[in-house]
């Protein structure tokens, strides 16, 4: 049986920063790169194309950092 892939859906998906990271909350993942026992995503800006970094995916999973798709100031206070 073939061996699951971690974090199945990640290439697209969108992410808000709790945090402003290079000026900006709204991300989207353009790329992943799997590395031994670890996932890495690609990381763009939505408003800025030219803002690109690597992450661990595992981080986005944390809720204190990141929460799935892009939300406003005021979705983001009311949870």
């Amino acid at each position: 049986m073939p061996k699951k892939q971690k974090f199945p859906h990640l290439v697209g998906s969108k992410w808000t920063a709790q945090e402003k990271m290079w000026g900006w909350r709204h991300f989207q993942v353009v790329n992943r790169k799997n590395e031994g026992q670890w996932v890495f995503a690609e990381m763009i800006a939505a408003c800025d194309p030219t803002v690109r970094f690597w992450m661990n995916a595992k981080l986005l999973n944390n809720r204190e950092q990141w929460q799935a798709g892009w939300r406003s100031l005021e979705e983001r206070r009311n949870g």
